[in-house]
């Protein structure tokens, strides 16, 4: 006996796409008679029967839309034969299955604490009760009615309409015979019945390549995490860090222009990093972001990494390649902001879900995207379990955070009437210190070792204190200060640089007040910026000796180093995220000095402790010749751990040939000089010291010992004492 008759308005709900509980009229549904019945709901069907192992039932066409229902025989498995037209399908019937979430998770969901949610909401290959399929989740609190549509059903809405989880407005269906590399979105009804356009899966693990939008089911379950890198000793602020920053995209270009893919670029990349001597290499944001031309920085899938260069699994293979060759991993991450692509975060359920609802909270204007509402848990939870995907499933070793400044002051780049202050009327971001905080923590207990990096510009105390002691628990922050000053000072020409003297100087002053990392990235290449060599002046032999003794000055300064691809071969041209860096220059003996210096001061970082392993702290670092403002010259000291030999750095900025200039040395004896800038194998005039100076006896600059030296013009030599 068929159930009560439904309602005229259910029935009108359930065929129009308007009804927000499916699961309550569709699939198995108690008779009159206490047997089964069903009731399945699919447009363009001209017949549908259940097959149990008693064989076919047909079900009766109750509405024209494509409602069929009718006795379900006996309790058993069933699966549904479709006719559409002619072409027949047998499927089973997603309507069959209960919801798949468990209590946990949705308790963790709704109080943004699920740690796996990367592994919970999206899409997950999974077997249930013997039928293959993906089980889709994905929250959208305050639509009526989320569906997952794809070819598998014509795209139709009316299909496939999931199932609501009230607790965290989560919406959940298993779709059976639907595995990895199928293509879906979700259609969303928004609180006032309308269909938004379709949404991209903001926890999908892969996406079609751009500029088609469409979510893809990655294969999730069998996904293998990369073998980590091997341990290095000592803490982070000890070691010899040293980053080669690459936009994956266009390192290196294909024949026809065409970019690389996963494995071609790692087949180039990874002897190049080694060769040259970095440590790590960071790439600009590979999660899947819209428009090429953002670079990455306006994401929108924060769970997979762009297509164009591959599936997931590559990726993770280039991470695991990069390992096995001792190079570490960073990624640029940005949860700061989004695009307002209509198909991504957007008013993702018809409302401000991701985003704060008021503009000058929650616009952009710099850079017309949509700003996070990190005071709303759940987006908490999504962020950090973005992070934890990257550092867990990606296996990466450090997340670079971008624009940090912007998310710490509601302020940031806004009129006096354009922003909202905080509860206690300042201008800081308190929910967005929260959330850097808490990320830090979560890194700290969850991924032990791992990085965060942070890009900030200004002067917030304790960027790299641990958050436990009110810090936002950064292990390092970029020297946002000491990139402008020096570039600044070495765009000068050299007769001005006396009266800029502090502009090289100056960063000493607070250079430990945080870890620091000394960026030179892509952000001084581009928007008319030009290139590193383009910035030095003089002519075209000054400018290739400024930008040596620059390089020079940089690898012995107190920092770990960061230079972003084409500075290390003195790239003329500025930057072009559509085309390969101008590898052709290597022809040229000026351009392979260059790239032949930054591999040696590698080299030299890595193996002298004093270049490095005190690079945090204030007793590593002595200046020898601070005040020869006439001159342009510096001298300091690099002092490393306790029986490690002492380096001393001269820095001439200026284009003279001085001879005879003595500087102060902590030691007597013969010292070495395994660094000068002006050497010919990089292209310089072989001024020096002939590669050894004897200290002259005479006490200076307050040391018991001293050296008369060389200094060629435009230089930097580094000198270490001999051995006995």
């Amino acid at each position: 006996m068929a159930p009560a008759t439904l309602p005229p308005e259910a029935v009108a709900a359930l065929v129009e796409g308007r009804h927000g509980d499916p699961f309550a009229l569709l699939g198995p549904q108690p008779g009159a008679d206490g047997k089964p019945w069903l009731r399945v709901l699919l447009p363009g069907a001209t017949a549908v029967a259940a097959i149990t192992a008693d064989g076919a039932a047909p079900l009766a066409l109750t509405h024209a839309a494509g409602l069929f229902e009718g006795p379900l025989p006996a309790d058993k498995p069933y699966r549904l034969r479709i006719d559409w037209s002619g072409t027949v399908q047998e499927a089973a019937d997603a309507y069959s299955f209960g919801p798949l979430l468990g209590e946990l998770d949705l308790h963790l969901l709704g109080e943004g604490a699920h740690r796996d949610i990367g592994r919970t909401l999206g899409a997950h290959p999974m077997t249930v009760d013997g039928v293959s399929g993906t089980r889709f989740a994905v929250w959208a609190p305050n639509a009526r009615r989320v569906s997952v549509v794809g070819d598998f059903n014509g795209w139709d809405g009316r299909r496939n309409p999931m199932r609501l989880r009230h607790g965290p407005g989560v919406w959940e269906i298993f779709l059976p015979d639907i595995g990895p590399g199928t293509i879906y979105k979700y259609e969303v009804l928004d609180p006032n019945g309308a269909i938004l356009p379709l949404k991209a899966d903001p926890f999908a693990w892969q996406a079609e390549v751009a500029p088609a939008t469409g979510s893809i089911v990655a294969d999730t379950a069998g996904f293998r995490p990369p073998a980590p890198l091997p341990a290095r000793s000592g803490p982070p602020a000890s070691q010899p860090i040293s980053v080669y920053e690459v936009h994956a995209g266009s390192w290196m270009r294909g024949d026809g222009n065409r970019e690389l893919s996963w494995e071609e670029l790692g087949d180039r990349l990874i002897p190049y990093l080694t060769g040259m001597g970095f440590s790590h290499v960071e790439f600009l944001p590979v999660m899947v972001h819209p428009f090429g031309g953002s670079w990455g920085y306006q994401p929108l899938g924060q769970y997979a990494p762009q297509a164009a260069l591959g599936p997931p699994e590559h990726f993770a293979r280039l991470v695991e390649r990069l390992h096995e060759a001792g190079i570490g991993v960073i990624l640029d991450w940005v949860p700061a902001h989004f695009p307002t692509d209509s198909h991504g975060l957007a008013r993702f359920d018809g409302t401000a879900l991701y985003e704060h609802a008021d503009p000058r909270e929650g616009f952009h204007q710099d850079w017309n995207t949509l700003i996070y509402n990190l005071g709303r848990r759940e987006v908490r939870n999504f962020l950090i379990g973005s992070a934890l995907h990257w550092l867990e499933t990606y296996g990466v070793d450090a997340l670079r955070v971008d624009a940090v400044a912007s998310m710490l002051y509601r302020d940031y780049s806004r009129k006096h009437d354009e922003w909202v202050p905080n509860i206690h009327g300042g201008r800081e971001n308190l929910e967005s210190i929260s959330f850097l905080q808490e990320l830090s923590r979560i890194i700290e207990e969850r991924c032990p070792g791992k990085l965060l990096i942070a890009e900030e510009s200004t002067a917030f105390p304790g960027v790299t204190r641990r958050a436990d002691e009110g810090g936002l628990g950064f292990d390092f922050k970029w020297n946002m200060g000491w990139m402008h000053d020096t570039l600044h000072y070495m765009e000068m020409e050299p007769v001005y640089r006396q009266y800029h003297h502090d502009g090289i100087a100056f960063g000493l002053v607070y250079a430990f007040s945080e870890r620091f990392m000394l960026p030179l990235s892509h952000d001084e290449v581009v928007h008319g910026k030009g290139s590193l060599i383009g910035k030095m002046p003089g002519d075209d032999w000054q400018k290739f000796a400024n930008l040596r003794a620059y390089l020079s000055f940089m690898w012995t300064h107190p920092g770990k180093k960061l230079l972003f691809m084409g500075g290390e071969i003195a790239q003329h041209r500025e930057w072009n995220h559509d085309r390969s860096l101008d590898w052709h220059l290597l022809d040229q003996a000026p351009h392979a000095g260059i790239q032949r210096l930054v591999r040696d001061l590698n080299r030299l970082y890595r193996d002298i402790p004093a270049l490095h392993a005190r690079d945090c702290e204030e007793g590593g670092f002595r200046w020898v010749v601070l005040d020869d403002r006439q001159n342009s010259v510096f001298a300091y000291l690099r002092l490393g751990p306790e029986g490690t030999a002492p380096a001393l750095v001269v820095c001439n900025m200026t284009p003279v040939l001085r001879q005879g200039y003595r500087v102060g040395v902590p030691l007597g004896g013969s010292w070495r000089e395994i660094v000068n800038s002006d050497a010919a194998i990089y292209g310089g005039a072989n001024n020096g010291n002939g590669g050894m100076v004897h200290a002259a006896g005479a006490a200076s600059h307050g040391l018991e010992d001293s050296l008369d030296l060389q200094l060629p013009g435009l230089s930097t030599i580094v000198l270490t004492p001999m051995e006995g």
